[in-house]
C-alpha cells in the first residue's frame, strides 16, 4: 500500500505561486504600492537627512515610516511629511547615550531632505 502525499504541504506553494503570477500581471505602480503597504507592516530602517544648501543639520535614524499628513475634515492632504525617529544630535549615524526618539515634521515647500533605508 502506497502512503498519499498530504495535501496540506502543497497549499503554500500553490499560494506563492498564484501571488507571483498576480504580481507579475501588475503595473510597477501597483507594485510598488503593494510594498509600501508590507513596509507599512514591517516597517524600515529609514534615514532622514535635513540639509541647508549643501550642509547636513539634521539627521534621524530607525524611521519606520515617513507619513503624509491629511486634513481631519477634508481628507486633502497636507504640504508636510511626519515620523517618528531618534535624533542623531551628533550625526554619526548612529544611535548614542542620550539620542532619544522625538517626533518630526518635513515641511514640503522649504526643507531639502533626502529619505532612505539605512545600509547598517
Amino acid at each position: 500500500m502506497t502512503a498519499a502525499r498530504p495535501r496540506h504541504r502543497s497549499i503554500p506553494a500553490l499560494a506563492l505561486l498564484l501571488t507571483a503570477v498576480a504580481l507579475a500581471g501588475c503595473t510597477q505602480e501597483k507594485q510598488n504600492e503593494i510594498r509600501r503597504s508590507v513596509q507599512n507592516w514591517t516597517g524600515t530602517n529609514g534615514v532622514l537627512e535635513v540639509y541647508a544648501g549643501d550642509k547636513l543639520v539634521k539627521r534621524f535614524i530607525k524611521i519606520d515610516k515617513m507619513s503624509t499628513a491629511y486634513g481631519t475634515d477634508d481628507k486633502l492632504p497636507r504640504p508636510y511629511r511626519y515620523g517618528y525617529g531618534v535624533l542623531d544630535e551628533n550625526l554619526n549615524g548612529t544611535q548614542d547615550e542620550g539620542e532619544k526618539r522625538v517626533y518630526f515634521e518635513i515641511s514640503d515647500y522649504s526643507t531639502a531632505y533626502v529619505f532612505y533605508e539605512s545600509p547598517r
